[in-house]
């Protein structure tokens, strides 16, 4: 139950209007200029996703590195092992509005006297709030060297075509600042 919610999580992650929140952070001390290559491997006890949804993740991801001169190889000789991890939270939201009529705040029953009508209506609702963190390891030492989180409020209701269009623009965003610039000094 808990894989197939983080499916659903991926999967919404691409799907709303609404802006990611982008965080990375990295090893200042790494030369990430001799990284050139990447293989993707799992993070053991990490949640997975179905099969549907890791290979449009691993495709925006692939696209996108490919653009910043990573090649990304099946073999044992890899620069980086690259791993993701995702995660769904939800968060209560609270609307309220009023209506009818009034002196507006101050007026009614204060100082002046006055009076008016008026009525606050109230909602509540549960928002899907998806994550990714993808994790970026030096394959000599295995230690981690990158990594960088999105989240994003989610839509159920964006068709697949638009779900990959922002997955893709997710890991854009993400990776726009990968590789960290070199040390200087």
């Amino acid at each position: 139950m808990k894989a197939i919610r983080l499916s659903v999580a991926l999967i919404l992650l691409a799907i709303t209007g609404f802006a990611q929140d982008v965080r990375y952070n990295f090893a200042a001390s790494r030369d990430f200029s001799k990284f050139r290559t990447y293989k993707w491997v799992r993070i053991k006890g990490a949640d997975q996703l179905n099969q549907m949804a890791d290979d449009q993740l691993r495709a925006a991801v692939d696209a996108e590195l490919a653009t910043k001169g990573l090649t990304k190889t099946e073999g044992e000789n890899a620069d980086l092992f690259i791993a993701y991890q995702v995660a769904l939270n939800q968060e209560k939201e609270f609307s309220s509005f009023s209506s009818g009529w009034g002196y507006g705040p101050g007026w009614g029953g204060g100082w002046y006297g006055g009076g008016g009508m008026t009525t606050t209506s109230g909602s509540t609702s549960t928002i899907q709030i998806g994550q990714v963190d993808l994790d970026m390891y030096d394959a000599t030492d295995q230690k981690l060297v990158w990594r960088g989180t999105v989240s994003k409020t989610l839509d159920t209701k964006a068709k697949p075509e638009k779900r990959q269009k922002n997955l893709a623009k997710a890991f854009k965003k993400l990776l726009k600042n990968y590789p960290p610039p070199p040390k200087k000094g």
